[in-house]
């Protein structure tokens, strides 16, 4: 059977409940009330139209709905339910539907399931996304087609159509997909492993557990690509099924990619022989963690496309949107937008990056994650901290009780909205300056994601007069 005939044979006749009309979803439950599923939709708006557009698309496909405060009554007889990465997989509703007949599956799980081509994948605290994203630009330059998807880009099952054995499929993972899954790709990787999303699993341990299903499930020949200076990364080695490979820009091995300290070029090493890839100084990414992301896309591509992919990607690329990303000059301050950093881990990156103090603003919703780690980073290269959202509060905290606060010259200052904070900073900020929007925090006290809050910033930099 071919994969589409397959999903139709899996949900033909059954009843198929969606927790949430999401980005990922809409598409599905078209796609599965047209392969013949009895779809409910179980979600937290209270009415129809409370959907607004896309009430019309419910009403045309006949989808049943479980709305308001009892939305999870709706999982009772149903055959699937189609969970939301955002929907904690442990909540005891979706583990007694399970229990009681249910298969609780989600749209990427699926997808893996029944894709019929190789699948390269890329999971970790920071670097997913820039990583995912140029494996994925490797593979087009070496003339491969490919989806891209997972945690990025559009929902994947629905493409499944237009999937063929000679394509390439990179997926980017998140935890809350990965706590579920019982299947791996055929290259896995893991760039690093730090506190983060601590709101959502019950303790960091979990965390790591999720990330491990990355590697957990895989079957030989296989690749693990892990990342040689994060413990815990390092400590999945023991769970590779085939070929294990390193990524390390501080040391030099002979199983992988690595910074050669000599000449400071990109280099891969395998079976005693070293291969140059690409000098640092061509590299178009700021920051020496966009060294470690580029390293980690190397091995996990190597061998499967030309040096000349990697060498072209790695010298042309300048970065994924709200990561880094220059905004505009103004009165000669330049802006930027890392709303993608929505942990601590990813703030140092973004404040390493640059190569004198900055103005940063930074806050937003309490994952509960410690904000210590980031406190001396703040105080060696900021010099005005601009905070707002429910973590500013502990932000400065952290900061005012790190050795050294006393004797340094940081301002603080805290802001009501996103507005205000892009005010604040500019009337800190003379010529030669640079502000950056590189928050240490998830955005859902404001934003529905970092995506939103991101733009939002650009507009509201953009219009400055």
């Amino acid at each position: 059977m071919t994969p589409m005939e397959q999903l139709k044979a899996m949900v033909a006749g059954k009843k198929v409940a969606f927790i949430g009309a999401g980005v990922s979803h809409k598409p599905c439950i078209t796609m599965l009330a047209a392969l013949g599923a009895d779809i409910t939709l179980c979600d937290q708006k209270k009415s129809l139209d409370d959907f607004g557009d896309y009430a019309d698309t419910l009403r045309k496909l006949n989808v049943k709905l479980s709305l308001g405060e009892h939305y999870t009554d709706g999982f009772a007889g149903q055959d699937i339910i189609m969970r939301t990465p955002g929907y904690e997989f442990f909540k005891p509703e979706l583990q007694a539907a399970k229990q009681a007949g249910a298969l609780v599956t989600s749209e990427v799980e699926l997808f893996f399931e029944l894709c019929p081509c190789e699948i390269v994948a890329v999971t970790g605290s920071d670097g997913k996304t820039t990583t995912t994203t140029l494996i994925a630009k490797m593979f087009e330059a070496a003339g491969r087609k490919v989806f891209l998807g997972g945690n990025i880009g559009a929902a994947l099952l629905p493409q499944l159509p237009d999937v063929t054995p000679a394509d390439i499929a990179v997926v980017e993972l998140s935890s809350f997909q990965l706590i579920s899954m019982r299947k791996s790709p055929k290259v896995a990787v893991v760039t690093n492993v730090t506190p983060n999303h601590l709101d959502h699993h019950k303790d960091m341990q979990e965390y790591i557990d999720a990330k491990r299903n990355i590697l957990l499930w895989q079957t030989p020949p296989c690749r693990a690509v892990l990342g040689y200076e994060n413990d815990v990364s390092r400590s999945m080695q023991s769970d590779c099924k085939g070929e294990q490979v390193w990524f390390t820009r501080l040391h030099e091995t002979d199983n992988g990619a690595f910074l050669r300290e000599s000449d400071d070029t990109l280099c891969y090493a395998e079976n005693g022989v070293v291969t140059p890839i690409l000098p640092r100084k061509d590299i178009k990414l700021r920051g020496l963690h966009n060294v470690e992301n580029l390293l980690a896309a190397c091995a996990a591509v190597w061998g499967r496309v030309p040096i000349e992919a990697m060498r072209q990607v790695g010298s042309t690329f300048t970065g994924v949107e709200h990561r880094i990303e220059p905004v505009r000059t103004l009165d000669g301050v330049t802006y930027y937008n890392d709303s993608i950093a929505s942990s601590p881990t990813r703030t140092i990156a973004g404040l390493r990056s640059f190569d004198q103090k900055i103005i940063l603003i930074a806050g937003g919703y309490d994952k509960k994650i410690p904000y210590e780690p980031l406190a001396p980073e703040i105080l060696a290269h900021v010099k005005t901290l601009v905070l707002m959202g429910a973590t500013g509060p502990r932000i400065e905290k952290a900061v005012r009780e790190c050795p050294g606060f006393a004797e340094s010259s940081l301002t603080i200052l805290h802001a009501d909205n996103m507005q205000h904070a892009v005010e604040l900073a500019r009337s800190a900020a003379k010529s030669g300056d640079v502000v950056s929007l590189s928050p240490a925090s998830a955005s859902f006290d404001l934003y529905p994601n970092f995506e939103v809050r991101g733009r939002d910033y650009k507009n509201i930099v953009n219009a400055l007069k």
